[in-house]
């Protein structure tokens, strides 16, 4: 089995975004493809982000999820 994760440059990192499918804005710490397959046998890569929230908590989601806040 491959490298479980790796990370991906993105144009927000360090920048304050807002996850659309939660509605909570944070801070785009990390983008990673990641490994999120359950068995060995087979392997599924997906692009998450992970965001740190106003309150110091992380959280992923789906690079698709989120945009920037405070520009058009």
């Amino acid at each position: 089995m491959s490298e479980r994760y790796e990370y991906v440059p993105h144009r927000l990192l360090r920048c304050r975004v807002l996850d659309i499918a939660s509605g909570t804005e944070g801070e785009l710490m990390a983008v990673v493809n990641e490994n999120v397959s359950d068995c060995a046998a087979y392997e599924r890569w997906m692009h998450l982000a992970y965001v740190r929230a106003p309150s110091g908590r992380e959280f992923t989601t789906a690079v698709a999820n989120i945009e920037p806040v405070g520009r058009p």
